[in-house]
């Protein structure tokens, strides 16, 4: 661990001339947030020999992100295997994640082809199982300094470059300056406006509150959602026997919730199709959730600078996709700048590199969440492909892989794939679909 510096009081946005930023500093590369998005891209740099400072604000170790789908989707699968963090999870009790999701035309329940491999997977685990563990990754990786207790106050600016951050930490203030500050510190993330990024926030018209359930039998055990055209629910079995169930509901709901948020909670899960049985089950936590979560889109880099996580791009919690794409982004963002960040090659190039594969992978997931967060039914295509996923189980895998973020909008939405859904829509004997089934109010 590094010396602590004075801090000084200069404006963060001053320019400071001593040292180089390009010949390095006291990191190659400093992170502000040790949660998934930090910690992966902290074990990740290390190991590609570039010197880590991984900063939390939190002082505790075992600190963990509460309001979260508790979900890691298939995409990320890969990035957790790199880390080695797949047995740490299947001996914590994580559960490897499938799917079925309720709509007007009935249950689509993926499974795999007879004869065929098994559908890829992620995990279901809560946050206070996960985010312990990889921070505890994070900082046993040699090349990494976990330091908690460290809150990023500021920037330290170089010749228009981002060089550094000024923190607070235990201890007092401090200066702690590197060739690449990386901003893994959420959807609020101070980096991003410390930096002065662009911020772009789409408005969510639906609103969510989630409780966790010990003995809460579920169909198959499988996770399950509720698309009910506008309102949205959703129940995942997670580690310990505990799940984690969610009701997102078109804000025009909201009045009743703030009148009674218990009791309209319960109403609403009680009214759902196959509805759990909560009432037979043991409520572990309280009822927690936001009346509003805008989807947040940021530039991912400026010189000097990247942004993972939640910090580039908060998706709707419906999706259940933020774990994955927070341990996904720290991947790229390491596999591009690694070289570089060690003093090896062009930053700036580098960092084009990420922002290229951010936009080209993310954009348009996040421009299909955004219109559909206007809490509308489904549109023509969207009554397409789930029809045909209720009713085929070639398309429902195909919704599936599309769920799990294994392909994007673009495949899932082909003119082959609408084609297929047409063909099957129109074999199935009452195509029209008549009004779907809705929580009593």
């Amino acid at each position: 661990m590094t010396r602590p510096e004075s801090a000084g009081h200069e404006h963060e946005h001053e320019h400071e001339h001593e040292g180089d930023n390009k010949g390095g500093g006291d990191y190659d590369v400093v992170i502000s947030g040790a949660s998934l998005a930090g910690s992966t891209a902290a074990i990740l740099l290390a190991r590609r020999g570039v010197r880590v400072a991984l900063l939390e604000r939190r002082s505790d170790p075992e600190a963990y992100k509460v309001l979260c789908t508790h979900s890691i989707t298939a995409n990320a699968h890969p990035v957790l295997d790199e880390i080695g963090l797949l047995p740490a999870l299947e001996k914590a009790g994580a559960l490897r994640n499938d799917a079925r999701w309720y709509t007007r035309w009935g249950w689509i329940e993926p499974r795999a082809a007879a004869g065929g491999p098994e559908l890829p997977h992620g995990y279901n685990v809560r946050r206070s199982t996960l985010d312990p563990l990889i921070r505890a990754r994070a900082a046993e990786t040699p090349g990494v300094d976990l330091l908690l207790g460290h809150q990023v106050t500021g920037l330290v600016r170089d010749g228009g470059r981002v060089a550094g951050v000024r923190v607070s930490t235990p201890d007092g203030e401090r200066v702690i300056r590197a060739r690449l500050v990386v901003g893994a510190d959420g959807k609020d993330s101070s980096v991003a406006k410390f930096a002065e990024v662009p911020t772009r926030k789409h408005e969510n018209t639906r609103f969510g509150y989630l409780a966790h359930f010990r003995d809460l039998p579920l169909r198959g055990g499988t996770g399950q959602t509720w698309f009910l055209e506008p309102d949205m629910a959703y129940a995942f079995p997670n580690d310990d026997g505990v799940t984690v169930l969610a009701v997102l509901p078109d804000k025009k709901r909201l009045p009743a919730f703030r009148e009674d948020l218990e009791g309209s909670f319960l109403d609403f899960v009680r009214g759902l199709p196959e509805a759990p049985p909560i009432d037979s089950a043991e409520r572990v936590s309280k009822i927690i959730g936001t009346v509003d979560y805008p989807l947040v889109s940021r530039r991912p880099t400026a010189p000097g600078l990247a942004l993972i996580g939640d910090a580039a791009l908060t998706g709707d919690p419906l999706w259940g996709v933020g774990c994955g794409w927070a341990l996904q982004t720290a991947h790229w963002l390491a596999e591009a700048v690694a070289p570089a960040a060690a003093g090896r090659g062009d930053l700036d190039q580098a960092l084009a590199r990420y922002a290229r594969r951010h936009r080209r992978s993310l954009r348009p997931h996040q421009q299909l969440a955004v219109d559909f967060a206007k809490a509308r039914p489904f549109n023509p295509g969207e009554r397409l492909m789930f029809a045909a996923a209720a009713r085929d189980e070639a398309m429902a895998r195909h919704m599936y892989l599309f769920a799990a973020r294994l392909i994007g909008p673009l495949r899932f939405l082909s003119p082959l794939a609408l084609a297929k859904a047409a063909l099957i829509n129109l074999r199935h004997r009452g195509t029209r679909p008549g009004p779907p089934d809705r929580p009593r109010a």
